[in-house]
């Protein structure tokens, strides 16, 4: 049985290597089935590929199964790649999973498409849809939507999910990291990378007991933390780095910081690690404290990317108390970060209830007075994603353009999202490159 495990053709509104890893992990954990199927992976999603040379994977290749990962840009070509898929593979069949349909899955049956992952790990449900296939059979998946005789059949239970630390981890050798490099090359464009420098991203974590409503990983990922243990994290590095140069690691988790206990002992394995990387992750502030700062410093940690939202009073009334941080916690991190050297990377939401355009303003004002990065995002309204009936409504849901009813009103916020921004970071500086030359130049990287 041949598998191609895709990410679909589009302009991508945001590039985040991280979430891109459900395709390797899919690969993956396929391959480690007893009747592993030969499994290839593509991502068209980078700009670096024609129609004509998808068209010729696609005939070349002749998947049995063709899995689709979507997100929430990725329905902008949908309907020609299956077009594609189905004229030039007379006989695929085509499974779609990802963040997207997870939060929205109603939308997608609206597609010419044979199945949909709907809840759990969508690794699990994948596997069990290509085993399906493989045996012939007919029944029902948990997790999965199916169609049959042009009907889709609801799954009569939910997906299941991989147990702490059990998830696969990506094969670097089929990363196209050539690409990831060019689309973080240009800090105002305020993606996750760090320009000029090549980043391993590790997927440590899954789930969030925070639970955020704009945030999607409460649904997707579910509400218990679970995550690698740090001696298998040291271990993943250690090998990557055998089989390709990297720059520094990316630690992909919703909470980095959430398990006290574990990043001590993940601080103390990275610390003395005789090839570790500098590394940065993400977190909330409440989640972090002068002590154990310190202690990542030590460890190689240069940036930490924090989902600080807002400042203002109004706005942080409508985060999960978890997330409403008083200026003075702020201030407090802010000091530690400038003593021992690491980036403070703010995410900060723009149109959050409860906000106004000066608070907005003075929250970025804020960070920047310190010396952070600032990271925009648009809010956007999960619970009308969950609502939605359509599938041309799915691609408003790409944190980018406001539609909750300000009308003309929307127009002055997007100076915080669009407007030009100098401020870059220059972090790079602390991490030795070795990944091989290549320049820079005219890409707005101070």
């Amino acid at each position: 049985m041949r598998v191609l495990v895709a990410w679909p053709p589009h302009v991508p509104s945001y590039f985040n290597a991280g979430h891109h890893l459900a395709v390797y992990t899919t690969a993956a954990h396929l391959r480690t089935l007893a009747a592993a199927p030969d499994v290839q992976t593509n991502e068209y999603g980078l700009l670096n590929v024609s129609w004509k040379e998808i068209g010729e994977d696609l005939y070349q290749f002749s998947p049995d199964v063709l899995i689709i990962v979507n997100d929430f840009d990725t329905v902008d070509n949908l309907d020609r790649f299956i077009e594609y898929s189905r004229t030039l593979c007379p006989n695929v069949r085509i499974i779609t999973a990802g963040r997207l349909s997870t939060e929205a899955p109603a939308p997608f049956r609206q597609y010419d498409l044979d199945a949909i992952v709907e809840s759990g790990d969508i690794e699990l449900g994948i596997a069990a849809y290509v085993d399906a296939v493989r045996q012939g059979a007919d029944g029902d998946i948990p997790g999965v939507a199916t169609r049959r005789d042009g009907s889709w059949h609801t799954p009569s239970a939910p997906g299941a999910r991989f147990a702490a630390g059990e998830w696969p981890l990506p094969d670097v050798r089929e990363i196209p990291y050539e690409h990831y490099d060019r689309l973080y090359a240009r800090d105002q464009s305020k993606f996750c990378g760090i320009p000029q420098r090549r980043e391993l991203v590790v997927p440590v974590g899954r789930g969030c007991p925070i639970n955020c409503s704009f945030c999607d990983v409460p649904t997707v990922q579910g509400l218990r933390d679970r995550r690698l243990s740090p001696d298998d994290i040291v271990a993943y590095i250690e090998e990557a780095q055998a089989v390709r140069p990297f720059d520094y690691v990316s630690f992909y988790a919703p909470t980095f910081t959430f398990n006290r206990r574990w990043m001590i002992e993940f601080c103390d394995k990275m610390g003395a690690s005789a090839h570790r990387l500098p590394w940065k992750c993400a977190t909330a502030i409440p989640h972090l404290d002068e002590d154990l700062m310190r202690r990542m410093a030590d460890a190689g940690c240069i940036r930490i990317s924090v989902g600080l939202e807002t400042l203002e009073p109004t706005g942080l009334a409508t985060l999960p108390r978890k997330k409403q941080t008083d200026v003075l916690r702020f201030d407090e991190l802010n000091q530690v970060a400038q003593e021992t050297g690491i980036e403070l990377n703010f995410f900060v939401m723009v149109g959050l209830p409860g906000t106004t355009l000066a608070g907005t303003r003075a929250t970025i004002d804020a960070a920047r007075s310190v010396g952070a990065r600032v990271r925009p995002t648009v809010y956007s309204d999960l619970s009308a994603l969950r609502s939605t009936t359509s599938k041309d409504d799915l691609w408003r849901f790409n944190r980018q353009l406001l539609f909750d009813g300000r009308g003309e009103d929307s127009y002055p916020w997007y100076e915080f999202f669009f407007g030009r921004d100098e401020h870059v970071t220059s972090v790079m500086a602390r991490i030795p490159k070795v990944h091989g030359e290549g320049g820079t130049e005219n890409l707005g990287v101070a």
